[in-house]
């Protein structure tokens, strides 16, 4: 068995002849030689009905006989007592048998499954299992969870040297009887008397036995998901199971959802919300989860992680599709992980996330073109020269101020009018705020790069980010750059990228860009400026000074002069400091 592990192949232990032996012998002969013998999952007998052979590829009857009840007596008699969740197993096996009863409590049904030792079968995981982080294992029943955690508690406890306690509470990880089944090496096994103590038997063994990992089957209610918490702040790490084949399902799950950290209503601000694009009322995370990594066993071989439980209970939460990390495992032993983006739109572009709240965008309908099309990266078919070529774009972006950022018009399909998403990087959202709003423009502000259609950023902070060039490589969106954070930088390369105009000279009306509050003061002292500019600098070529002004207003002054392509100084002294406006 050593040589194989070491190779990355599993090895099964099954013990097949003990259930067997425990059968009618008319049931028994008819399985001992059948071919699919070795991937038999359970034997169902009920009263009156004929005894059935399940087995992965499907089932089929064992006998045209129909099942006596001295058929099920004359397997209760070679088992163990059913205890309180009407589980029986057979000593020093992982075989467990349940019992169905009428309401006399007389046993008119038994489901004999296998229980099989897989060694390897965490070889998937391993890496993760090593970092002593709490894990949590979901999936639907026969999927192989309980399989899975008798793995990870041997390898933790015989190849990693740690103390582990196994919670084993209907003994199906461990094995029916006082000896634990060597599948689980040197792991201990408390057993738990009735199920409702499952969550006392927990913090018993946090208390009293010292474990540095617990491994908990079948975490199913509100009192063990409190236990495992409390195991958790205690620095012990945790594996456990939970059915339910998604994160999402625990999400929705109130007894369950605190496992990942539970969920609260939360009411936003009317800024905030609109910063969002969200309703005022969201859902948000209430706590760290429990567990700080899922895995989702969609089948025995195709498992789903995610290595950070936070950021994907965030994701969810906010209306987006994260991305997925898949492992699977070949006949070899062989671990393939791959990362796969949420789904595609079909112009090969991301789709926006928020559609009901935010209306859409530009990406989403099909006409931002973040790079040309001979530049597009294809994940199949990745290449240095796409590489290249993507890096050059982007040098190109930073160094050009008239680019061409958008292709399209503004208007979606049924005329309506589609923002612009657009994640801002070391520019002030004051400033963007104050730009969207006072000109109207149809830009949305979003926190996740994965729903931009482009990056705004400070030109000086982002030549050297070369994790945001990665995301923006991977995800497609492009990257846009200004040398300031200033309004008239903000707002040139706003409307550049949304194909306006942009006038040589401000609107009235967008002298409020400028300003502070809006008061009238501030208005006044940038409309002299304005006019200086428009009706002395410029068609004259001779330097202006304003009158004296404040610190702040001055401010706004250099600013709207900026706007004109133009310089300018503070002269003399306080609280006689003007403003000096040159010729270009």
């Amino acid at each position: 068995m050593d040589e194989n592990l070491s190779l990355g192949r599993m090895q099964i232990t099954d013990d097949l002849s003990q259930l067997l032996a425990v059968l009618p012998e008319s049931i028994r002969l008819k399985l001992a030689g059948h071919p699919q013998l070795s991937v038999l999952i359970e034997v169902v007998m009920d009263l009156g009905r004929f005894p059935e052979a399940r087995f992965a590829e499907g089932a089929e009857y064992l006998s045209d006989v129909p099942v006596t009840r001295a058929d099920l007596q004359h397997c209760v008699d070679r088992i163990g007592s059913f205890s309180g969740d009407n589980r029986a197993g057979i000593e020093r096996t992982l075989h467990r048998i349940s019992c169905i009863r009428n309401r006399t409590d007389e046993i008119i049904g038994l489901t004999c499954r296998v229980g099989r030792a897989v060694y390897g079968t965490i070889n998937m995981i391993r890496d993760l299992v090593e970092t002593g982080k709490s894990i949590l294992m979901l999936g639907r029943p026969g999927v192989g969870k309980t399989t899975a955690l008798r793995e990870i508690a041997r390898v933790l406890a015989d190849e990693l040297g740690k103390r582990v306690v196994i919670i084993d509470t209907s003994n199906e990880i461990a094995g029916d009887g006082d000896i634990p089944h060597s599948a689980i090496g040197r792991a201990r096994r408390m057993q738990v008397a009735r199920p409702e103590l499952q969550h006392q038997v927990m913090i018993e063994a946090v208390e009293n036995h010292m474990p540095e990992v617990i491994v908990i089957d079948e975490i199913g209610t509100e009192l063990e998901a409190l236990a495992a918490r409390t195991i958790a702040e205690r620095g012990v790490q945790l594996v456990g199971t939970a059915h339910g084949n998604r994160l999402e399902n625990l999400l929705k799950n109130p007894t369950l959802s605190d496992l990942i950290g539970g969920i609260q209503a939360v009411t936003l601000g009317d800024e905030e919300a609109r910063r969002r694009a969200s309703q005022k009322t969201v859902l948000e995370r209430k706590a760290p989860p429990t567990f700080e990594i899922a895995v989702e066993m969609h089948e025995r071989h195709r498992w789903v992680v995610h290595d950070s439980v936070s950021e994907m209970v965030d994701t969810l939460l906010r209306g987006r599709q994260p991305t997925t990390q898949i492992r699977t495992v070949n006949e070899a032993g062989q671990v393939s992980i791959v990362r796969e983006l949420p789904e595609i739109a079909k112009n090969g572009l991301m789709p926006a996330p928020n559609m009901s709240q935010s209306n859409g965008g530009w990406r989403s309908s099909g006409r931002m073109a973040p790079m040309p099309a001979t530049l597009a990266t294809n994940a199949s078919q990745a290449t240095l020269e796409a590489d290249l070529g993507f890096a050059q774009l982007l040098d190109q972006n930073w160094d050009s101020d008239e680019a061409s950022y958008a292709s399209g018009t503004s208007v979606g399909a049924n005329g309506e009018e589609l923002p612009l998403h657009v994640y801002p990087y070391g520019i002030g959202r004051d400033e963007l705020d104050q730009v969207i709003e006072v000109l109207n423009l149809p830009v949305v502000l979003t926190k996740d790069i994965g729903s931009a259609d482009a990056v705004l950023a400070l030109r000086t902070h982002i030549k050297n980010h070369s994790k945001l060039r990665q995301i923006s490589k991977v995800r497609q969106v492009p990257i846009y750059s200004v040398k300031s954070g200033t309004i008239p930088q903000i707002t040139r390369t706003l409307r550049r990228m949304l194909h306006m105009d942009d006038p040589g000279i401000p609107e009235a009306d967008d002298l409020r860009l400028f300003a502070q509050n809006g008061s009238d003061d501030e208005i006044e002292a940038l409309e002299e400026a304005r006019l200086a500019v428009e009706q002395i600098v410029v068609p004259k070529g001779q330097p202006v000074e304003l009158l004296p002004r404040s610190n702040a207003v001055r401010k706004m002054q250099h600013e709207l002069v900026e706007h004109y392509h133009l310089k300018s100084a503070s002269f003399g002294d306080e609280p006689n400091r003007r403003l000096r406006i040159f010729p270009a």
